[in-house]
């Protein structure tokens, strides 16, 4: 690093006015014009104006009007957010030499979700905020009222009795003040002792610095928190000096310090070097930057949408995020601007030297495990004081063109909110599990038992409509040879590399002619010392017969231990599957773009592409409901 943080002040002091802000902007040198001549002297004058240029005092670029709106735009070659300080919010990358596919009407509305929560229309990103008050389960999201694509960021709101039937609400926070003009970008809530709730959030403010602002509920006594009030001193936080102006974003849920004081944490970086800074603050109107970094990385790069919670060693119950003590591991969470992935890590924190520590250096932040290893990012989560669990909450963003999205009039899709536990068997690694309240969609079920599945083979199965599903499925192997081959295959070959034990799994939204299919599967390997390993995949390349939508290879090694039956769970919900393997110890999200296997022709099949085994497999399948998912009857208040 370049810099020396312990040597810098703790706490940058807000400025007296804002547009004091202005003065965190990055300075230019003006540019001065010269007219030519005579040709005989072009090269003198060049001379004369680069020795002129080189002299002049660098001056402050003129501050727009504090409440001017700054345009947003893009290059096709640059995604969308880059230019503002924030993560690609487009994928131009993906498709430039791709031609259009004649994507219908019909299916565009098949595209959309039936019970994951989603706006009416228009773009949606990161969840924010999520919390549990008076009855109501609220979810905060960044949201743009005017587009299917990323800009004019504000807070979207609803609300929820059991967090899978949902109801709008008006917006809650506008970018409408010089503090965050430009977006009012991610942040999260904390619930007081007193009965209060704050809000902290990242604002991009008239200049394009990322400043941290308050936000509290005008009356608290309301349990749908309709109306919200942005703190009159805003900001309360702007970047330290050490920092650049645009990577200081998304503050995360505050947690009682020993000293009585609470305490919360930004993501950062420097040079490459992903970092948490954490702040400390006994009102959330004046703070304290600690000293030192609750933890870096080197080579991780910007660490945002940063989580930092506890998690029990033994038993069945989520934490308050300011447990701590014995019995108690902490993951810390970082979404990686460079990678877009949302790693994280289990280790131990200690508030007195204000350090995470984890468990496994090889396997820290951004360097081993990740939350999910499909189309997933900017993960959050929160205490659901009503059921002692802890809940998570990630943004699944859209892998089509942003033209299909500006005609199908809305992008983006939240995750079935899953739960969080650490798992005591394998004591390295946390379980997700989608929250018990998905399972009121279940209508009819059916099951199939000890289905053998024969080397090389499909088996249909019968279930009608196959597009809204809760599947659990279970493996076992018989070797039909003596012994299985070496093979040190994983997920990035796909599901019709065939080895002697694998890949076996399902066919979601399958046509029946299987042009289009995605294969959920495991694949088991025999390495080179004799030790097995599974992996869980899946394999988005037949997914679609359209070109322009983005088709992947995902996955990544799941722990199976001994006596362990290879398990998977997968929820199908039209162009999302979330795929839960070994209890939820490896997650992984698809975002698929069928043109065939739509409605009614949507199909469900085992198969196996093994060599020398026959697969047994016992599955039973729950056809789902569609969630209850629109506007709040404001005018029955």
């Amino acid at each position: 690093m370049d810099t020396n943080p312990s040597n810098a002040p703790h706490y940058t002091l807000l400025p007296d006015h804002p547009l004091l802000a202005g003065q965190l902007a990055r300075p230019r040198r003006p540019l001065k014009g010269f007219a030519v001549i005579l040709a005989s002297v072009i090269f003198l004058l060049l001379l004369v104006a680069l020795i002129s240029n080189q002299g002049q005092e660098p001056t402050l670029p003129s501050l727009p009007n504090k409440d001017a709106r700054p345009l947003q735009s893009f290059s096709k070659s640059e995604p969308r957010g880059v230019a503002q300080g924030v993560s690609a919010k487009s994928n131009p990358s993906f498709f430039n030499d791709k031609l259009s596919y004649n994507w219908t009407n019909a299916m565009f509305s098949w595209q959309r979700t039936a019970y994951h929560f989603q706006p009416q229309k228009n773009w949606m990103n990161d969840p924010d905020a999520p919390l549990y008050r008076l009855g109501w389960y609220h979810l905060f999201y960044q949201y743009n009222p005017d587009s299917a694509v990323w800009g004019n960021i504000t807070w979207g709101h609803a609300v929820s009795r059991d967090l899978i039937h949902w109801l709008y609400l008006p917006l809650a926070l506008i970018p409408d003040s010089w503090f965050d003009i430009a977006g009012a970008w991610t942040g999260s809530a904390t619930l007081l002792p007193d009965g209060q709730v704050v809000i902290l959030y990242t604002g991009d403010t008239n200049n394009s610095v990322q400043v941290q602002n308050l936000a509290y509920p005008a009356n608290l006594s309301d349990p749908l928190l309709l109306h919200w009030v942005k703190y009159s001193g805003n900001p309360v936080l702007i970047p330290p000096t050490w920092l650049a102006p645009k990577d200081f974003r998304d503050p995360t849920t505050a947690w009682v310090g020993p000293d009585g004081k609470w305490r919360l944490t930004i993501g950062s970086k420097v040079n490459k070097t992903g970092i948490a800074i954490v702040y400390q603050t006994s009102d959330f109107t004046k703070y304290e930057l600690l000293e030192g970094f609750l933890h870096a990385v080197p080579g991780t790069g910007m660490w945002e949408c940063v989580d930092f919670y506890p998690v029990a060693v033994n038993g069945s119950l989520g934490l308050d995020t300011s447990a701590n003590g014995p019995g108690i591991k902490h993951v810390l969470k970082a979404s990686l601007d460079d990678t877009k992935k949302d790693h994280y890590a289990l280790g131990t924190y200690d508030p007195i030297s204000n350090k995470w520590t984890p468990d496994n250096p090889k396997m820290d932040v951004g360097i081993g495990l990740r939350l999910d290893y499909g189309w997933y990012y900017a993960s959050k989560t929160f205490f659901d004081q009503n059921k002692q669990r802890r809940i998570l909450w990630g943004w699944i963003n859209e892998t089509d063109t942003e033209s299909d999205d500006l005609q199908k009039g809305w992008a983006s899709v939240q995750t079935i909110p899953r739960t969080v536990l650490y798992d005591n068997k394998t004591g390295a690694n946390i379980l997700q599990w989608p929250v018990e309240e998905v399972e009121s969609l279940r209508v009819n079920s059916t099951e199939f038992e000890e289905v053998i599945v024969e080397p090389g083979t499909v088996v249909p199965l019968h279930i009608g409509t196959a597009t809204q599903l809760d599947i659990f499925a279970e493996f076992e192997v018989e070797l039909l040879g003596s012994e299985a081959v070496e093979d040190n295959s994983s997920c990035s070959d796909g599901a019709v590399d065939r080895s002697t034990v694998g890949p076996f799994g399902l066919l979601v939204l399958a046509d029946d002619s299987l042009s289009e299919l995605t294969p959920i599967y495991f694949r088991p390997t025999n390495a080179s010392d004799g030790s097995l390993k599974t992996y869980f995949c899946a394999d988005e390349s037949r997914s679609s017969l359209a070109n322009d939508v983005f088709k992947k290879y995902y996955g990544n090694e799941v722990p199976v231990l001994d006596g362990e039956t290879l398990s998977m769970r997968v929820l199908v919900d039209h162009s999302i599957v979330e795929s839960f393997a070994q209890g939820g110890r490896t997650v992984i999200t698809s975002r698929i773009y069928p043109t065939k296997a739509i409605y009614g022709a949507a199909r469900l099949f085992l198969f196996n592409n093994a060599t020398g085994v026959n697969v047994k497999a016992t599955i039973k399948i729950w056809q789902l409901k569609s969630a209850n998912i629109h506007p709040y009857p404001l005018d029955q208040l």
